[in-house]
């Protein structure tokens, strides 16, 4: 792991000094000990910019080449770092090359290019299809975009079981756990049918919600959150977690007073956000 300066020596840096590594391990950690990921569940991709990526290792060397499962035109170009198939949160802290790696989408779209990482023959997540089907469509609509996220949290998986899975109902709900959640995301959450992880079809059933939504649901399995930043995605998630989490302490138990659909109202208009149409008339 290493750049190369003008008179071409390079300078050798440990893991925990790359801070898109650093920040990775650490927030694959905190999902890990918030039991969002047991064993090897769990994903994150992050985009990076070239120019981050050249501080820290030789951008020309490409150690070995991946095909995607298919082409990513409009990726072109773009710099990545992901977690490894198989790869166990909890180890990601400790060694980072072994279960992480960067990635480049070759110029022509036609193939990966692993800059670092991915020892030992690991190979980039099984679900790298639907993170790259939804930066596609996330960017088309957030040039800021960045982070695609995927986790077990508990709770909002629970509530799946015993929840309508209308979207609008569903965030309607989520809306009502807790005043902060129709400021975080006042776009909703997008719900998809349950199907075959690491398939083609869940990737593309999941990128059409993000043409609306920053937070996709896959029922009794768990939570697609983007962002700008991993801070902004893994907070998305931890939000919608908070309120399932409430959700079902709830559920069984009589409602005597509930935030109001002028109270959701008044947030967001005192937050200056725009709440998804037709939710707040549920």
């Amino acid at each position: 792991m290493h750049t190369m300066m003008p008179d071409h020596q390079p300078i050798m840096f440990q893991p925990e000094q790359i801070p898109f590594v650093r920040e990775m391990a650490q927030i694959t950690r905190s999902m890990w000990r918030f039991g969002w990921d047991e064993r090897n569940g769990g994903n994150v991709s992050c985009i990076l910019d070239e120019e981050e990526v050249a501080q820290y290792m030789d951008i020309n060397h490409v150690i070995r080449r991946f095909q995607p499962a298919f082409p990513v035109h409009e990726l072109a170009g773009r710099y990545f770092i992901v977690t490894g198939s198989g790869k166990y949160f909890k180890n990601i802290i400790d060694d980072p090359e072994g279960n992480l790696g960067v990635l480049r989408v070759s110029r022509d779209g036609e193939q990966l290019e692993l800059l670092w990482g991915l020892k030992n023959g690991a190979v980039p997540t099984s679900e790298l299809p639907a993170h790259f089907m939804s930066h596609i469509e996330r960017l088309k609509v957030d040039s800021q975009h960045r982070v695609v996220m995927h986790n077990h949290a508990t709770h909002t998986l629970a509530m799946t079981f015993v929840h309508t899975l209308d979207e609008n109902a569903f965030t309607r709900t989520l809306w009502e756990m807790c005043t902060e959640c129709i400021v975080v995301f006042p776009d909703g959450i997008g719900v998809i049918p349950w199907m075959v992880p690491g398939s083609s079809e869940i990737g593309r059933a999941t990128a059409i919600k993000m043409q609306e939504h920053r937070a996709v649901l896959w029922p009794q399995h768990g939570i697609f959150g983007t962002g700008a930043t991993i801070d902004e995605a893994f907070g998305l998630i931890e939000t919608i977690e908070k309120a399932a989490q409430i959700y079902m302490k709830i559920a069984h138990l009589p409602i005597l007073q509930r935030i109001t659909s002028q109270e959701l109202a008044d947030l967001a208009q005192a937050f200056g956000v725009t709440p998804r149409p037709g939710i707040l008339d549920i």
